[in-house]
């Protein structure tokens, strides 16, 4: 079974920055498995559905949806099955909950408990 653990959420004002972690682990993700696997952060503002946010592919080939692309950056540590997200220039509608889990995830797959983030003045 996969497990995901993100953190690094939190409250802060608009203009403000993040960094956001999420830890992979599992069988699929065993015996140095996880650079195999394009990795993506979503997110789920209320009452909303869940978004792609960004993909980085294993090689580290990143993608960005357009409402975040030049203020948000994925990065990894192959290493240590880590996928980051840098978060600046923040403002209230990136407010919501921030998971990481497989590049094409769908309901029906494992998803972990998410990362609050609260923007606001």
């Amino acid at each position: 079974q996969v497990q995901f653990v993100e953190s690094g959420g939190g409250w802060v004002q608009p203009g403000g920055s993040l960094k956001l972690s999420c830890v992979a682990s599992g069988l699929r993700f065993s015996q140095n498995l996880f650079s195999l696997h394009t990795m993506a952060w979503y997110r789920q503002a209320p009452g909303k559905e869940r978004d792609l946010v960004a993909i980085i592919t294993g090689d580290g080939n990143t993608t960005y949806a357009y409402f975040v692309k030049g203020r948000f950056t994925v990065s990894r540590t192959n290493a240590e099955n880590t996928v980051y997200l840098q978060m600046n220039s923040l403002n209230p509608e990136d407010t919501g909950v921030y998971y990481c889990n497989r590049a094409g995830a769908t309901q029906d797959d494992y998803w972990g408990q998410g990362t609050q983030v609260t923007v606001s003045s």
